[in-house]
């Protein structure tokens, strides 16, 4: 159900590493609990991040949520697309509506995320 190849974290981000650079957004699980969502708020290109860091906000019908950044790096692309259209999220929440790329600064952040087999055991156990 979640993409092999793309890396999850606890917080129900991905980053799907592409060379030097990953391409994050929120994952199928995520925007689920969110409901429909009507904003989006992204940062600067040119902003560094720590793992971990807030980067932006998605607001649904129900709840506004904090996105958090899976590795450290730097902004390098951000999906202005999203912003006009903040309903892809409910849409296609692993391809179109990714939300910002970053130049990873270390790949050992990304390989110590979880798997695809890790975070569906982890949104298993969170479904109880």
């Amino acid at each position: 159900m979640y993409p092999h190849g793309y890396r999850y974290t606890n917080d129900h981000e991905w980053i799907h590493p592409e060379g030097d650079k990953g391409r994050v957004g929120i994952t199928d699980y995520a925007q689920k609990q969110l409901g429909d969502v009507v904003f989006v708020e992204l940062p600067e290109v040119g902003r560094v991040l720590k793992a971990g860091e807030q980067f932006g906000t998605v607001e649904s019908v129900k709840a506004v949520s904090e996105l958090y950044s899976p590795v450290a790096g730097e902004v390098v692309e951000v999906n202005d697309a999203l912003v006009q259209k903040p309903e892809a999220i409910n849409k296609d929440p692993h391809g179109a509506a990714w939300m910002i790329v970053l130049r990873v600064a270390d790949p050992a952040g990304v390989n110590a995320l979880l798997d695809a087999a890790a975070y569906e055991a982890l949104v298993a156990s969170e479904a109880r």
